[in-house]
């Protein structure tokens, strides 16, 4: 089922203490263009389904990436693409997003979304690592 747009800012914005919805909207775009560039084939096309049409086409057309980035890198990306974000808040971004997403997926699509991930972004999705 389909986040709506609302619904999704407002989660994000909660999550992330951001004072306004253009505030979360900017690190929605820049988390899901990185997260884009790291997934593939049917999990990124399923994953997409679930988000906001706007939020889809940017996990669609993601930013390029030569290499799948580990999550510290992940963060510092986000990090040069937010203005004035340092490391510590772009963990912030990060973790607000992804966080949500993973709520718009469901366990098995979050697995399949983990799996295509370099190991240590559990944690930046609200989840706990496996034991």
């Amino acid at each position: 089922m389909t986040v709506r747009r609302e619904a999704f800012l407002d989660r994000v914005r909660e999550r992330g203490k951001y004072a306004t919805e253009q505030e979360a909207e900017r690190a929605a775009r820049v988390v899901l263009a990185l997260l884009g560039a790291h997934l593939v084939g049917e999990v990124r096309a399923q994953l997409a389904a679930r988000l906001p049409e706007g939020f889809a086409l940017i996990l669609l057309n993601p930013l390029q990436s030569a290499e799948p980035l580990p999550p510290e890198r992940f963060v510092r990306a986000t990090a040069a693409w937010i203005e004035g974000a340092t490391e510590q808040t772009a963990v912030w971004d990060v973790s607000a997003v992804l966080s949500t997403v993973a709520d718009a997926a469901d366990d098995d699509l979050l697995g399949q979304i983990l799996l295509q991930l370099p190991a240590g972004y559990d944690l930046l999705f609200g989840r706990l690592p496996p034991t």
